[in-house]
């Protein structure tokens, strides 16, 4: 793609807008047709089963993995200049945020990803929900939480003022990543093949992975050629959810991916769901159903931004290019959920189950 020749009939934020729109369209529709969901894999695995939704994960994941390490080898893209990998991150924070997201998630039904794509099928629940995360997630990085979420972040950080690569930091090959993705899409067909997965879980669920290689193509292809400084990013859900909602309350917002992208997730989820029939308003069930979900959310706002991004920005994206806190943050949230399974939901499961004898 000549991205210069795109400069001349678009300014450096409008295309950058519309690169976000582009990557969320993607992403909005392929998540909607595959169910693609970490809470639901992560429930899953506590409850000791490998079903659809963990293959759906993994196949995400792995397509992730292979496609961006894989445009990385051809030089479409060079992690070493993606954001997360550039700035300092924070052990304690990828900890602490991803048990508070991963806890979150499962109150919520959703990570901030999935709820996104329910609003866009009508889902009032996790529009709201989704709401409440932006706003605590706005609080988080500038507002009332910001001094916790800073003090957490800075008691244990990465040396050097930036990320560490897993890949350079265990002195592997950098086809080793390709490899492992290769592996994992191995292990992801396997148990697609055993719980029969249908087409469209099949098909649409590698193309979110697309959506992640994507992303980061396009932000690095304009970073190259911007007169001003670009950041080279790709799908998340903490601080665009943030940013695109300060972008309709504030008139001095500027134009960038964030703001293309969380739209664009909405809009093709939206199509998606209309095409396939399956666009239908839902609310809460009960007051006891809100109070959780909102709890949810407000967990997950501010874990996700302790931890330095959501179940997608964390852990596809940030593990896509092997930054190290955005791994021990995706193992954090799955730790964080299968506990909160395990103490909430097994636990009324069981109740119901003795109240029926």
């Amino acid at each position: 793609m000549d991205v210069t020749l795109l400069l001349e009939y678009l300014d450096e934020g409008r295309l950058a807008a519309l690169f976000g729109l582009v990557t969320g369209l993607t992403f909005g529709v392929a998540a909607q047709r595959s169910s693609f969901c970490l809470r639901a894999a992560t429930v899953e695995f506590a409850r000791g089963q490998l079903g659809p939704r963990m293959a759906v994960w993994l196949l995400t994941f792995s397509a992730a993995l292979i496609l961006v390490q894989g445009a990385e080898m051809l030089g479409l893209f060079d992690s070493g200049e993606a954001r997360m990998m550039a700035v300092t991150g924070s052990w304690s924070g990828a900890i602490i945020g991803g048990l508070l997201f991963g806890a979150g998630m499962v109150l919520a039904r959703g990570c901030s990803g999935r709820l996104l794509v329910l609003a866009a099928t009508g889902n009032l629940r996790s529009l709201v929900s989704g709401l409440v995360f932006a706003v605590v997630a706005q609080m988080s990085l500038f507002g009332l939480l910001a001094p916790l979420r800073q003090w957490l972040a800075g008691l244990w950080v990465t040396p050097g003022g930036q990320n560490v690569d897993l890949l350079a930091s265990l002195s592997l090959p950098p086809w080793s990543g390709l490899a492992l993705g290769g592996v994992t899409a191995v292990i992801a067909l396997r148990i697609a093949r055993q719980n029969s997965l249908g087409w469209a879980n099949l098909l649409f669920a590698p193309i979110i992975g697309f959506a992640i290689a994507l992303g980061w193509v396009l932000t690095y292809s304009l970073a190259q050629v911007s007169f001003e400084p670009q950041t080279v990013t790709s799908a998340t859900f903490s601080g665009p959810s943030a940013n695109t909602l300060m972008f309709f309350l504030e008139d001095s917002s500027v134009l960038g991916f964030d703001v293309g992208l969380v739209p664009g997730v909405f809009i093709g989820a939206f199509l998606s769901s209309l095409v396939g029939r399956q666009f239908q308003f839902q609310g809460f069930e009960g007051e006891s159903q809100m109070r959780r979900s909102l709890t949810g959310a407000a967990l997950m706002g501010f874990g996700a931004m302790l931890a330095g991004g959501c179940a997608i920005g964390a852990g596809v994206t940030g593990g896509s290019i092997f930054v190290a806190t955005a791994w021990l943050a995706l193992t954090a949230m799955w730790v964080g959920a299968v506990v909160t399974d395990a103490l909430v939901d097994q636990r009324v499961i069981r109740q119901a189950g003795v109240a029926a004898q």
